[in-house]
């Protein structure tokens, strides 16, 4: 029997790599570590009679009750994309940019990237319990250590927010990495190629213009940023 951890990706012909399969990794813990540095996912959902694909702050429960693990989004209670999501099959997408890619013709310039597609019939999250927990693993994901200094939050915030739960059983990833994949008489012609890499820099934290007077900047925020 396989653990989370190892089953494979791919384990449906609905997320099977198809176009650049050389590029399709198969180490389902490379997705988990894409899904801990990552900070925003796209949730995409027929709505009526069009599809929305929205930007989500979101959080991963590899021990959560779903299969292969719960990644957990969530919207107000009014919002209609979340409301046509319980109980329909959604696409799941994360991507982190790691480079631009400068080739020698227009046809091979690329980016390198990581991505992961997660498609998954939704839940909402219903027991009190799971829904604190899924809360604060996604403000935790943004900050973490966050949530357990923050006040808890009242019955009124807790009945206007919903959670969903996508399960992470059927995945695929997709890495880019490294050099453009030029043509050898692009190559020999002496035009430059290269990338260049990208990175996200969280930058020192800046306090709010309501602050008392002589408060610090907490650890946790403090840690999170430069």
């Amino acid at each position: 029997m396989t653990t989370r951890g190892t089953q494979p990706l791919e384990p449906t012909d609905r997320t099977r790599v198809r176009r650049g399969r050389n590029r399709a990794v198969a180490d389902r813990t490379e997705l988990h570590a894409l899904l801990r540095d990552a900070l925003v996912a796209h949730l995409g959902v027929s709505v009526g009679d069009h599809p929305v694909v929205l930007p989500t702050a979101y959080a991963v429960d590899l021990d959560g009750p779903d299969e292969g693990g719960t990644l957990y989004v969530h919207g107000s209670v009014a919002a209609r994309w979340l409301r046509e999501s319980v109980g329909a099959t959604v696409c799941v997408t994360v991507t982190e940019l790691d480079g631009l890619v400068a080739a020698r013709s227009a046809f091979h310039h690329s980016m390198n990237y990581r991505c992961a597609v997660v498609i998954g019939r939704a839940r909402m999250v219903d027991d009190p319990a799971e829904r604190r927990r899924a809360l604060d693993l996604i403000v935790d994901h943004m900050i973490p250590g966050r949530a357990a200094t923050l006040r808890p939050s009242t019955r009124k915030e807790l009945a206007a927010t919903a959670v969903l739960a996508v399960p992470l059983h059927e995945a695929s990833l997709k890495v880019r990495a490294g050099d453009p994949v030029d043509d050898a008489e692009d190559v020999a012609a002496g035009i430059w190629g290269g990338h260049l890499p990208v990175h996200r820099v969280v930058g020192t934290a800046v306090p709010a213009a309501d602050n008392p007077p002589g408060l610090s900047v907490p650890a946790d925020v403090r840690s999170r940023g430069l």
